[in-house]
C-alpha cells in the first residue's frame, strides 16, 4: 500500500545549530494552560475508555476546547484565602453513549480526578462545567464502515523532530527536576505552577524560572528569599550545561510584605493571576520551540483515533525519534505528516522526512528511514493505545 512517503536529505549542519539565538520553554503541570490541556485530555481519555467498554471501540468525539478562568485570592504569610475560586470549562462534541451514561458526567469526573492526582488541587464540583454537544453526522462517518482503519476527521498536519538540542534538553531536565517527588518533598513551599524558559545567545545560556510559592509554608519576607535562594542553588546544581539561572524575576527585592512577591495560596497562578486555554502550552514533545517546525493544533482532548491534530503530531514525533535512533549517520530528522479529511489515517497525503547530516546519507539509510515511517503509519491503532495507556506525553 502506497503511503506517499518521501525522504529528502540535506548535506549540512542542523539548521538550529546555525542560529545565533535559540529559545524554548516548558509550561509546568500547574500552569493554567497546562491545566486546561490536562483536564480536557483526561476527559477524552476516560470517554474513550468508556466507549471501548460499551462498544468495543472508541467512538467519535472531540473535547479539545477548554478554559481555566482565574479566580481571586489574598495570599498571606502563613496562609491566605481564596476569595473567588477558579472555574474550569470543558467544551466539545461527542457521540452519545449507546448503553447509558452522559459524556459530560464522565468528563467532569475525569477532570476532578486529574486535578486531584496531578496538580494536588481539590476542585469544588460547582467550579467545573462541561458543555458537550452531539457529534455532527458527517464527522460520525469517519468512524463508520467495515474498515479497521479510521478516516481522518480533518485536513491538517503533524510535525516532529529529533534529537533535542542541548538547550531543549536543559529546559526539560530542569522541568523534570521541579516536578519530581524528591524536589517536592525537599521544598514543600514550591507550587505546581512553574515555567522554564531557556535562551541561548551564541554559547551563552540563560534559564529563567517562574515558580509559585505557597503562602502557608512562608512566614516572612526574609523566609521567602531564603527559600528562593535554596531553590536557586538546587536547580543550578541540576543544570546539565553552563548557564545563568534566574528565578521569579518580578520579585521586589525591597518588599516589606506579601505584595511584590510570587506568593500564592494554592501554588497556582490561576487562583488570581492568569487564565488558561487548551492548545496554548507545550506541544507533544513537552516544549514550545519558535525555532523549530511546530503545529498549532491542540493535541489534548482530541479523539485519539481519527483526529490527526493529535494522532499525526504524536506519530511524527515517534517516527523522527525512531529514525534518528536507528541510523547513526543522521544528525537531525524532521517529519511532517499531512492528512486529507475522509481518507484513511494510515495513508497521509504526504509523509515528508527531512534528514540533515554533515555526511553523505546512503541510499540504504534513506530506505531504512522510509521503512520506519511505513511501519508506524501502517498501525495507527498502536499509537491510539499508547495515548490511552498514557505511554506518550501530549503537552
Amino acid at each position: 500500500m502506497a503511503r506517499n512517503i518521501e525522504v529528502h536529505t540535506r548535506l549540512a549542519q542542523p539548521a538550529l545549530a546555525k542560529h545565533g539565538i535559540e529559545m524554548c520553554e516548558h509550561k509546568g503541570i500547574g500552569h493554567p494552560d497546562t491545566i486546561a490541556d490536562g483536564i480536557c485530555e483526561a476527559a477524552s481519555r476516560e470517554l474513550s475508555l468508556e466507549y471501548r467498554r460499551q462498544c468495543g471501540r472508541v467512538l467519535h468525539h472531540n473535547l479539545d476546547k477548554g478554559l481555566l478562568m482565574a479566580g481571586c485570592s489574598q495570599p498571606r504569610f502563613g496562609g491566605g484565602r481564596i476569595v473567588k475560586p477558579m472555574r474550569f470549562i470543558i467544551c466539545g462534541r461527542a457521540t452519545p453513549l449507546p448503553h447509558g451514561g452522559a459524556a459530560a458526567d464522565i468528563a467532569l469526573e475525569a477532570a476532578r480526578r486529574y486535578l486531584r492526582t496531578h496538580v494536588g488541587f481539590e476542585a469544588d464540583p460547582a467550579t467545573l462545567s462541561a458543555e458537550i454537544g452531539q457529534t455532527s453526522d458527517n464527522l460520525k462517518q469517519v468512524f463508520e464502515g467495515s474498515s479497521t482503519v479510521a478516516r481522518a476527521n480533518d485536513t491538517s498536519f503533524g510535525v516532529g523532530y529529533a534529537p533535542y538540542s542541548p538547550l531543549e534538553r536543559c529546559v526539560l531536565k530542569l522541568a523534570d527536576q521541579i516536578h519530581s517527588p524528591a524536589f517536592r518533598a525537599r521544598f514543600p513551599a514550591a507550587g505546581a505552577d512553574f515555567k522554564v524558559m531557556g535562551c541561548r545567545r551564541g554559547d551563552a545560556v540563560t534559564v529563567t524560572v517562574a515558580l509559585a510559592l505557597i503562602d502557608r509554608h512562608v512566614d516572612s519576607v526574609s523566609r521567602y528569599f531564603e527559600i528562593k535562594l535554596a531553590l536557586h542553588d538546587a536547580l543550578a546544581a541540576a543544570l546539565p550545561l553552563p548557564a545563568q539561572l534566574r528565578i521569579n524575576m518580578l520579585d521586589n527585592p525591597n518588599a516589606r510584605d506579601e505584595s511584590g512577591l510570587y506568593l500564592t495560596v494554592t501554588g497556582l497562578s490561576g487562583e488570581m493571576g492568569d487564565d488558561g486555554q487548551v492548545g496554548r502550552g507545550n506541544r507533544v514533545n513537552g516544549l514550545i520551540t519558535p525555532g523549530r517546525p511546530m503545529s498549532l493544533e491542540a493535541a489534548a482532548g482530541k479523539n485519539p483515533v481519527s483526529h490527526v491534530g493529535k494522532l499525526y503530531n504524536v506519530l511524527a514525533l515517534l517516527i523522527a525519534r525512531d529514525i534518528h535512533a536507528g541510523l547513526e549517520e543522521l544528525d537531525e530528522v524532521r517529519v511532517q505528516l499531512l492528512s486529507a479529511i475522509g481518507e484513511p489515517v494510515d495513508q497521509p497525503q504526504v509523509a515528508s522526512i527531512e534528514i540533515t547530516s554533515t555526511r553523505r546519507v546512503s541510499p540504504s539509510a534513506r530506505a531504512r528511514a522510509a521503512e520506519i515511517a511505513d511501519r508506524w503509519l501502517s498501525d495507527p491503532t498502536r499509537v491510539t493505545n499508547m495515548i490511552l495507556d498514557e505511554r506518550v506525553a501530549l503537552f
